[in-house]
């Protein structure tokens, strides 16, 4: 099996060419690939499908050509990944699956439109993010209120005064099971300024990641939400790099570099 390898401000991906939806990509083979030691090491696979023969999205087929079929790292499937959709991106463009600058990806989580910019980076059109509430984690014996905001997948975005840097993310944060029944992306947030907030994120399925795209974009509504804008431009630093996030009145966008870095054959077997 082929395979390729890239990130997104260091949240890494480990990309399975499938255009004819041949590959059986099960639970355990993506564990096995995404680890560390025996395997090629990501925080998640893309498996890259036509849209029209993936029964979970072929009403998109439309609109989409290429269908993201995205696993967490333990092998469970996720809805939507916004550092994932600009390295899929990067992908159909090297690949020459796509051509110009802007195409649409199907996900679980509906349809992304994408930009290529001048400068390489690639943008995200992510939709209107939804905010559901106010929930509650806990970590190291302490509770961080934050604001549950729905990005096609879940997040508690919590702002805290300690500086993040503090944190042990060795372990997951505790949630309210009962309002994120299929589990929660936990970031934690120091806000800097009007503009800027400072990220460190626990990702279901995956563990703490260097970068979380979708969890920048709910990082960047909890902190427009206690400025008391919720529109402008965000910039969002995470441990591998910086995304911007730009809300406005009808949609929200994700922007920052995304790189393939490498390609080989994969003989991992279940």
């Amino acid at each position: 099996m082929r395979f390729l390898k890239g990130h997104g401000t260091e949240n890494d991906f480990v990309i399975l060419p499938d255009p004819d939806g041949e590959v059986d990509v099960s639970a355990a083979l993506v564990a096995k690939i995404c680890d560390r030691r025996a395997g090629i090491g990501a925080d998640g696979v893309l498996r890259v499908a036509r849209t029209k023969q993936s029964h979970e999205v072929s009403e998109l087929a439309a609109t989409a050509e290429w269908f993201m079929d995205y696993r967490n790292a333990d092998g469970s499937v996720a809805e939507m990944c916004g550092n994932g959709v600009r390295v899929f991106a990067r992908y159909l463009i090297e690949a020459g699956l796509e051509h110009g600058s802007e195409f649409a990806v199907a996900t679980r989580g509906g349809v992304r439109r994408v930009r290529v910019e001048p400068n390489g980076d690639i943008t995200v059109d992510m939709g209107k993010p939804v905010v559901r509430g106010e929930s509650v984690a806990t970590l190291g014996g302490h509770e961080y209120p934050g604001l549950h905001v729905d990005m096609g997948n879940p997040h508690l975005a919590c702002a805290i005064g300690a500086p993040v840097a503090q944190l042990d993310l060795t372990h997951q944060p505790g949630f309210d099971t009962g309002v994120f029944p299929a589990g929660v992306n936990v970031e934690l947030f120091n806000p800097v300024g009007t503009s800027r907030a400072v990220m460190r994120v626990y990702e279901r399925g995956s563990g703490e990641t260097r970068s979380c795209g979708t969890g920048a974009m709910a990082t960047a509504v909890a902190a427009a939400h206690l400025s008391g804008d919720v529109t402008g431009t965000w910039t969002v630093e995470v441990l591998g790099g910086t995304l911007t996030v730009i809300l406005d009145e009808e949609t929200s966008y994700l922007s920052g570099p995304a790189v393939i870095v490498a390609s080989g054959e994969l003989t991992l077997a279940e």
